[in-house]
């Protein structure tokens, strides 16, 4: 799995490739409460992302809980076909809110 985190403007945007599974899913847990820990609205950018398990879509759902507790925004960006096919199984395409882009880095 790869996991990047960088600022863009007032967001936080957590940059997941890879597989996301029960082994990979901690470290992408650590990165995106860390930026809601850090008071930053977070968009999770999912376009690399190959696969993704229900350990993932756990961590994306504890993700935005948190964001929703801080009255935060939290979103996702770029869903690979492999992660909207989970998502749309999971009935959670329409609980998260999908950014049609991504703000630039350091905007």
């Amino acid at each position: 799995m790869q996991c990047e985190v960088y600022q863009a403007g007032e967001r936080y945007v957590v940059k997941l490739g890879g597989d996301i599974d029960m082994h990979a899913s901690p470290a992408a847990r650590r990165a995106i409460l860390q930026c809601i820990r850090d008071n930053r609205q977070v968009i999770v950018d999912l376009a690399a992302v190959s696969y993704i398990d229900s350990s993932g879509i756990a961590t994306l759902v504890e993700g935005l809980q948190a964001a929703k507790a801080k009255r935060l925004d939290f979103g996702l960006f770029g869903a690979s076909p492999a992660a909207m096919r989970v998502l749309k199984l999971a009935r959670l395409e329409k609980v998260f809110t999908f950014y049609p882009s991504l703000p630039p880095a350091n905007a």
